[in-house]
């Protein structure tokens, strides 16, 4: 279990703050919950979930050798391509579900690959391909920043780095 004050990966919505946790009664059953808030909202939304959320992916923020060895991923080439954009999107999505930072990385990896070759060829990402990478490049490369005590845009180009030496 979390505590006040922990920072979180929490689903969709990226790094998360706990502000509180307390008993709610929702249609006649108590549970304990998580009232967070995601660190990149200026609106500050509140979120309110069960400690046991099971429909949810709620990890911890990584330590430094975890994202060290994570950052490791981009010297890998990446995923194989899939050509059709709708499986291609549903197998990234499927991947990105899981939480699994390792599987991010290299859906991360895979879609800036992708995104160095077409724009050899004076090309475009697919924008689906594009969103995909910036949602994903954004949660991971926020919590690699706050791991590694550095900045979204250092990790960033780290990884740009990794790529094109491995290229």
């Amino acid at each position: 279990m979390f505590k006040i004050g922990d920072l979180i990966i929490y689903s969709a919505h990226g790094i998360c703050k706990i502000d509180d946790i307390s008993e709610k009664t929702v249609s006649g059953i108590t549970k304990k919950y998580y009232k967070l808030h995601p660190m990149e909202n200026s609106q500050r939304v509140t979120i309110s979930t069960p400690v046991n959320n099971d429909k949810v992916v709620m990890l911890g923020m990584l330590h430094k050798d975890q994202a060290m060895q994570l950052l490791e991923n981009f010297n890998e080439p990446g995923l194989e391509w899939i050509d059709n954009p709708n499986a291609r999107q549903a197998f990234f999505f499927d991947l990105l579900n899981t939480g699994d930072r390792r599987e991010i990385a290299k859906v991360v990896n895979t879609l800036m690959r992708k995104k160095i070759e077409v724009k050899k060829l004076n090309k475009n990402l697919y924008e689906r391909d594009h969103k995909v990478l910036n949602t994903a490049q954004a949660i991971l490369f926020k919590e690699l920043a706050i791991s590694l005590e550095t900045t979204f845009e250092e990790i960033n180009a780290l990884a740009a780095k990794l790529i094109n030496d491995n290229l």
